[in-house]
């Protein structure tokens, strides 16, 4: 294995960083798609199965018995999965954003194989998870061995978990550009040309390999017959309001699960009980089992409005029972097929109480989605992007931008936190899993100075820097400089900086303090 190293050289000269993460990231991306991939036809299987199953049983009520104890068995075995490798709970986004903070290291392929097997059985038994969590996370753990192997400093290791995260959502989605700006927009919160070459080029791979398997459809079809006139941008507007509201709402009932979830100490047991609940969802109203795809179908404007609300709130309550248990699998496709839902209800009274053209139904479906997301994750161009990607109705871009921007602003006024914001808080509480280096490796961290940053006009010899951390260069227009003590830093530059590894999350926080918010 090749051992990382940090030297002053290496973090500033960019042309050798160019050349280095084409070939480096083209490779993430060809790894990272085959797997994903894999996954993906492994998980269309599962479901498929798992629906398969569910009818036989219900068609022979004396093997009740033998369900639920397969149910529980399969349970208490991704029980052990999650038990052994805390890293694999939930989507495994949290785990990625704590990697990249500096808070937690993962042993790479322990990663890989158990969350590919456990997001595998969650789907196969029918919990209401996706496969967009697990895939970034696979891809992200793809990455990290890779760039252990070829990566001569930590940093442009991370430079290539990002393009790993980002391939993952490219294939899981058929999503390459909504996959550069996840990475951006919720992984590294700042672009650099360095982070939009590995990105891009590992999402464009991913997602050109995805293509030759699964073909170039969109995910989602909803036909369309044109954009939504100005007349209707109000109902945006009101839609936007209330996607925020129950975005928020999402994420405090998702989080209050997590805490009911952890008064059962035993996590092996915990997370067999959405398995068995699973059993009697998949009973009694199999639609609202796996991601969503079997709801699709009942998205159409013919759907009584009642039938609508009952599988909202069904789908609703399992995928909380689900994602709180700690179960391995994503909240992606159920929260957009949540969207869709309000989206349908919404779309049907504005076409029956508001004279809203029926043609135009699907539209607020697609706007639902995105909006939805965006008051969720906190990430709007990303929601804008995916939707605009996952339907290719890209008539609906201006209304997609007005309702993301709507929805995660009414979601900020009501002070929810971004949901994978607050899971990785709660993982910190824990920290479990996490493997901190030896105290005497050091790091290269670069962050931009924002705008109205308590950095922006002041002298470097003015900065508080934190112990341990020495400035090494500014990057300003392209070009590199050694600082001096009176050296005046701006808004807009680079700041690259010699960090402690065991130190990284407290001085990567102390550092960002100063560079992208005022004092």
């Amino acid at each position: 294995m090749k051992k990382s190293i940090n030297n002053y050289a290496s973090a500033l000269d960019m042309e050798a960083q160019r050349v280095s993460i084409l070939w480096k990231s083209a490779a993430v991306g060809i790894a990272v798609g085959a797997v994903v991939v894999l996954y993906r036809f492994v998980l269309t299987e599962m479901e498929a199965l798992s629906l398969r199953c569910y009818a036989f049983f219900l068609a022979h009520p004396a093997l009740l018995p033998v369900l639920f104890v397969g149910l529980g068995g399969v349970g208490y075995l991704v029980g052990v999965l999650v038990d052994r490798h805390r890293q694999i709970s939930g989507s495994g986004i949290p785990q990625i954003k704590g990697v990249m903070l500096g808070h937690f290291r993962f042993p790479w392929f322990s990663t890989l194989w158990s969350k590919f097997i456990g997001g595998a059985l969650a789907i196969l038994a029918g919990l209401s998870l996706g496969r967009e969590g697990p895939s970034i996370q696979l891809g992200a753990s793809i990455a990290e061995g890779i760039g252990k192997r070829v990566c001569a400093t930590r940093a442009e290791r991370k430079h290539l978990i990002a393009g790993g995260a980002s391939a993952g959502l490219a294939a899981a989605f058929n999503a390459p550009l909504a996959g550069v700006i996840f990475a951006v927009e919720e992984i590294f919160k700042y672009l650099s040309p360095i982070v939009l070459l590995s990105t891009t080029i590992a999402s464009v791979v991913a997602d050109f390999l995805s293509r030759l398997v699964f073909g170039s459809a969109p995910i989602f079809s909803f036909s369309t017959q044109g954009p939504l006139p100005m007349s209707a941008y109000w109902m945006v507007c009101v839609l936007g309001v209330i996607l925020g509201g129950a975005g928020a709402l999402y994420n405090a009932t998702l989080l209050r699960t997590q805490q009911l979830y952890k008064k059962i100490e035993n996590l092996r047991f915990r997370v067999a009980i959405p398995f068995l609940l699973a059993g009697v969802v998949g009973l009694l109203f199999p639609v609202a089992l796996g991601g969503g795809h079997g709801v699709l179908e009942h998205l159409q404007f013919s759907t009584g409005f009642l039938l609508l609300l009952l599988i909202l709130a069904v789908k609703f309550a399992f995928s909380m029972l689900s994602f709180g248990s700690g179960a391995p699998g994503g909240i992606f496709f159920p929260l957009l097929i949540l969207g869709a839902l309000i989206g349908a209800l919404f779309g049907k009274a504005a076409v029956v109480w508001f004279g809203l053209d029926a043609t135009l139904y699907n539209n607020l479906i697609i706007l639902a989605m995105a909006g939805y997301f965006a008051a969720i994750v906190r990430a709007p161009l990303t929601g804008v992007v995916l939707l605009l990607e996952m339907t290719g109705s890209f008539e609906n871009l201006l209304p997609l931008v007005l309702i993301a921007v709507i929805a995660s602003a009414t979601a900020d006024m009501l002070k929810s936190a971004p949901i994978y914001d607050a899971l990785l808080e709660n993982m910190l509480k824990d920290q479990k899993g996490a493997a901190f280096p030896d105290e005497g490796e050091k790091i290269t961290m670069e962050t931009v100075v924002h705008f109205g940053a308590y950095a922006a006009g002041k002298r470097v010899r003015e900065l508080p820097l934190p112990q341990n951390c020495l400035l090494i260069a500014v990057r300003r227009e392209g070009r590199d400089s050694i600082p001096k003590g009176d050296t005046l830093v701006r808004a807009n530059d680079t700041l690259i900086f010699l960090i402690s590894a065991h130190k990284e999350a407290r001085q990567r926080e102390a550092i960002l303090e100063l560079t992208e918010s005022a004092r």
